[in-house]
């Protein structure tokens, strides 16, 4: 945390920068990462925690953990991988749940225009 404003402000103008080139590039595979949202969610929330539990470290409440810069970064690399992989699993797991039911369809009309011409 820091009270410099133009260090303030560059920070806030390059997330803005890298999230709307991020947004791009997330906008095609919104389809595909089901679990996005409940992972972001996630993050959001633990950068809350610590960001008060910093807050209250620093005002001297001696209760309140310090968490490491590694650990933060290993929980946010960590919780966007498993939403990501779970995300895409579950799309490979419905696109060939719908294969399947277009498969049984398709067999199915076989089956009635053979019984139709027999």
């Amino acid at each position: 945390m820091t009270k410099e404003p133009y260090l303030v402000f560059a920070a806030n103008a390059f997330a803005l920068m890298g999230l709307r080139q991020l947004f791009f590039l997330i906008g095609g595979l919104l389809d595909k990462l089901v679990y996005l949202s409940v992972g972001l969610a996630v993050v959001l929330g633990f950068i809350g925690l610590k960001l008060t539990f910093e807050a209250l470290h620093h005002d001297g409440v001696s209760w309140a953990p310090e968490i490491p810069i590694l650990g933060s970064l290993a929980i946010i690399v960590g919780t966007l991988a498993v939403t990501t992989v779970a995300s895409l699993l579950k799309s490979r797991s419905d696109r060939n749940k719908e294969l399947d039911a277009v498969m049984d369809e398709a067999a199915g009309l076989e089956t009635e225009e053979a019984g139709e011409r027999g």
